[in-house]
């Protein structure tokens, strides 16, 4: 496969990922983040040769890294995740829920990223299930799937949740109840309770010694200063918004595509690296949501980027009620018998396919017909071992 042209993550990483890393000392996890990406299609990870089986041409394909934050790594993934979320879809209206907290809450986060985004996870699907759950709302047991992000468009810390909602659910004696059609639960409603809930969860996490205080924020180790910002954080701008029903199945699933593994920046969007400064594109979702350019120090932009480095073997893709995992079968096997609409397709076992087999029925790119001659297939003819010697451990995830 070709390389992509332009400039890329890993790039900027090559060049000035070691200085960087002399400057700033680095927890594990960020280091083997780094070493993934700049190694990922290069021969330090091996790779095979293929020859064309008609005119001869000799191509070199290095493996990837398949770390979860690397660029260049996750459209397959991501293809065959969305294939398989697909056979749980119902002819039903789905939302689309954005949970965000108060911005003076971004340190914490920073420095207690595990303890924080579970709470925010916790908080999200607590709102959900108690507001769909309550007769007055819905009376439903709902399915939804919650997907954290933990930046904005500029690269800066922005930790937020997009729940994919169904709209309608399960009633308590097995009967389907679909919501106000366009209208899920009112937002001030879901705003207020996700607040309340969060901060209480909040201050069970600062009682039970879970969150810790390094730096900047080491005046919250007092119980009086903490509980004076926590009861601050209730008059602070918490936004939740629910956008407008997706347009059916189709709907969601590009949807799925352009969230659930997606990185902080992508390769397409770094536009130069030229004189220790790096130029991406964003847009300004305060000024008219305008494309505009931003150039950052090369040594501010992987501070950012590191800043959306998940702990180790956390999963930022959860799902709830109908949809979560102990539930999934006989819950969407109920519903789709009530709604009418059929039992869900499902794989036939067989013989498994190759990474090259579903990318050609997925994303509709054959790898194995030659780029030269457009004829002849692509026949592997010899394998190439790794090149390192010392690989940090653990560097896949």
């Amino acid at each position: 496969m070709q390389r992509p042209r332009g400039v890329e993550v890993a790039d900027i990483f090559r060049r000035h990922g070691p200085e960087f890393r002399q400057l700033h000392p680095l927890p594990l996890q960020h280091l083997r983040v780094m070493r993934a990406v700049e190694a990922c299609r290069t021969a330090e990870l091996g790779g095979h040769k293929e020859k064309c089986a008609d005119c001869g041409h000799i191509e070199i394909s290095y493996n990837s890294c398949r770390n979860r934050h690397c660029p260049k790594c996750q459209t397959l993934r991501k293809e065959r995740w969305i294939e398989d979320r697909g056979r749980d879809l119902l002819p039903v209206e789905y939302f689309h829920v954005v949970f965000t907290v108060a911005s003076e809450l971004n340190p914490l986060f920073i420095m207690n990223p595990r303890v924080m985004f579970n709470l925010l996870f916790r908080s999200a699907s607590e709102t959900l299930v108690e507001l769909a759950d309550n007769p007055k709302r819905l009376g439903a047991r709902i399915g939804f799937m919650v997907i954290l992000h933990t930046w904005g468009q500029n690269l800066m810390d922005h930790p937020h949740v997009h729940c994919v909602v169904t709209g309608g659910g399960l009633s308590s004696d097995n009967r389907w109840v679909s919501c106000r059609k366009g209208f899920f639960i009112p937002v001030r409603v879901m705003s207020a309770l996700f607040r309340g809930k969060f901060l209480a969860h909040l201050e069970e996490s600062f009682e039970s010694g879970d969150l810790i205080f390094p730096g900047g924020i080491g005046h919250l180790k007092d119980p009086c200063t903490f509980e004076v910002f926590r009861r601050r954080l209730y008059h602070k701008k918490w936004v939740i918004y629910c956008k407008p029903p997706f347009a059916g199945a189709e709907g969601v699933l590009q949807y799925l595509g352009r969230y659930t593994h997606r990185i902080a920046i992508s390769n397409n969007r770094i536009l130069t690296l030229k004189d220790g400064e790096v130029s991406f594109r964003w847009r300004d979702y305060s000024d008219g949501d305008k494309q505009k350019t931003m150039t950052l120090s090369v040594n501010e932009f992987i501070r950012r980027f590191l800043l959306h480095v998940l702990p180790h073997r956390y999963v930022r893709i959860r799902h709830f009620g109908l949809l979560s995992n102990r539930n999934r079968k006989g819950d969407i096997a109920l519903s789709r018998k009530l709604l009418d609409c059929g039992k869900a397709v499902t794989k036939e076992k067989g013989r498994q396919e190759t990474w090259q087999e579903q990318l050609l029925r997925i994303c509709g790119i054959d790898v194995t017909t030659c780029p030269v001659c457009k004829k002849g297939s692509m026949v592997t003819v010899e394998f190439l071992p790794p090149s390192r010697c010392n690989d940090p451990p653990g560097y896949r995830q």
